[in-house]
């Protein structure tokens, strides 16, 4: 096979690949060395800003196949046949951490995926989790600046992590599956992924459901206990990636059962909580999960940058038959996410070969950074227009109006009426987590909340305590023993001194 010519980026050969052009054997190196100049220029710019959140995470390629008929609930075309096949591209990732993050760091993780449907791609994008740590988007900033770096140190700080968690209970069930051994993964093939948020289903008669997306992971839960973790944070910090991607190599392709559960308009209506809280889940006894599909991993990208750096997700990418609700974390991500991978990555970030339909894409925006289509060629750039008809409304994909709660607009206080943050953690603790789960859950909080700092700490110690105490006594008590919190009248009292 004939070789190729090493070039420039405008394709000029060049043979002076590893010597800088110089005025003699030890001279100073000449400006006109543009190859030199090439190299580098190129080399200073290869880093792309850093997802303020996912930062370090994995991917791969594979299919989604539909196994169950659920046409009552949806039209969405890649759910129309059983046995139908569909392309998609996951990433798996660490959530608060950066890009050189160890990959067992205790934290949630991102679990994305993108199908690239004949109606357009659709990004469900959540993590491994079914809830979260908020319920509002206008808290979400704050909350990462919390879980990040500190302003005047620069290093990590417990204190303003758990002060965060304190000041707000409705994080409490989030905090509960993060302190346990799910918050340590022992790879990204061994979790469930959740869509996490609530979305709406419409079928052909345009008759709307209310869902929750569920991964199952078909090789097991697997965790790694918090010692561990620790083990493997020095030993090989990139196990996870390492993991999926020799786990392709060998032919064990990762699968994972896909279910939803489903609410009608009027069970929303009657629903005693609110169904669009992602800091609570819903009932399985109530809305058992039905199952979908399934997906598998089955080709690692050939180049990392290109494709999982790359990716862009967003939860505002739906397809017909798939659509938002009111559920105000999703709401805030409709903008957020769009507008982050247009910061990352341009104007035309869906126009990168991983985000890029495979389908039909006719629309009329034009120009930016990175433009590398047709741009419209010399068609008219705006709608609608006397001069051509090649793009056309098609009407059968116009959605139906969503009847709202009220008319009356306001800042709500978003525990107004839903501030029951206890039932949920309580009943995971008592009913859900085997003993194993629940010694390493205490021993995880206690040994997190040692950490705790400064002229805040008691404060911090004994606002969270409550919230333990208040979603199961028993739960509180072990932890305050840790903590060596004195108990009085069977709630946390004066720190003792031997803290």
């Amino acid at each position: 096979m004939e070789k190729e010519k090493l070039t420039t980026a405008s394709g000029r050969p060049y043979a002076e690949a590893e010597n800088s052009l110089t005025a003699g054997r030890r001279g100073p190196i000449l400006l006109q060395d543009y190859f030199l100049h090439e190299e580098m220029a190129h080399f200073n710019r290869e880093r792309i800003p850093e997802r303020v959140v996912h930062a370090k995470g994995t991917g791969a390629f594979g299919t989604f196949t539909v196994t169950h008929d659920i046409s009552a609930f949806t039209k969405a075309s890649l759910f129309s046949t059983v046995g139908k096949q569909t392309k998609i591209f996951a990433r798996f990732s660490l959530v608060a951490g950066e890009k050189g993050s160890a990959d067992t760091e205790r934290d949630p993780r991102g679990f994305a995926l993108k199908f690239y449907t004949e109606d357009g791609n659709w990004d469900l994008v959540g993590n491994n989790t079914p809830v979260f740590f908020i319920k509002d988007p206008k808290k979400f900033a704050h909350f990462i600046h919390s879980q990040k770096r500190d302003p005047r140190t620069n290093c990590k700080n417990p204190t303003a992590v758990w002060d965060f968690f304190s000041l707000h209970p409705e994080s409490l069930h989030q905090v509960m599956i993060l302190m346990s051994d799910r918050g340590t993964p022992f790879s990204y093939r061994h979790m469930h992924g959740f869509g996490s948020h609530t979305f709406s289903m419409l079928n052909k008669d345009n008759r709307l459901t209310w869902v929750k997306f569920h991964f199952r992971t078909l090789q097991g839960i697997k965790n790694f206990a918090s010692l561990e973790a620790a083990a493997m944070k020095g030993t090989d910090p990139d196990h996870s990636q390492r993991d999926l991607v020799e786990a392709i190599a060998r032919n064990e392709f990762p699968r994972w059962e896909m279910s939803i559960q489903q609410m009608s308009e009027q069970q929303a209506e009657e629903y005693y909580g609110n169904p669009f809280d992602v800091t609570k889940i819903w009932s399985h006894n109530e809305f058992p999960l039905i199952p979908v599909g399934t997906i598998e991993l089955n080709e690692i990208p050939q180049n990392y940058f290109r494709d999982v750096e790359q990716a862009a997700f967003a939860p505002a990418h739906v397809v017909d038959g798939i659509s938002y609700s009111p559920d105000k974390m999703l709401q805030g991500r409709l903008l957020s996410y769009p507008d982050a991978q247009r910061y990352r990555l341009g104007a035309n970030y869906e126009q990168i070969p991983v985000n890029k339909c495979p389908y039909e894409v006719a629309n009329y925006q034009r120009d930016g950074s990175m433009q590398t289509s047709a741009n419209g060629g010399a068609a008219a750039n705006y709608y609608p227009n006397s001069m051509d008809d090649a793009i056309q409304v098609d009407e059968k994909y116009k959605e139906p109006g969503m009847l709202l709660e009220s008319n009356k607009m306001g800042w709500f206080d978003r525990n107004e009426s839903d501030d029951d943050h206890y039932t949920q953690p309580g009943l995971l603790y008592k009913n859900v987590m085997n003993e194993n789960d629940k010694k390493n859950v205490v021993a995880n909080i206690v040994a997190a909340m040692k950490e705790i700092s400064g002229d805040s700490k008691n404060a911090i110690i004994e606002r969270q305590l409550c919230h333990f105490f208040r979603a199961d006594r028993h739960l509180g008590e072990l932890i305050a023993k840790g903590l060596h919190v004195e108990i009085k009248h069977g709630k946390p009292a004066t720190l003792s001194k031997t803290n």
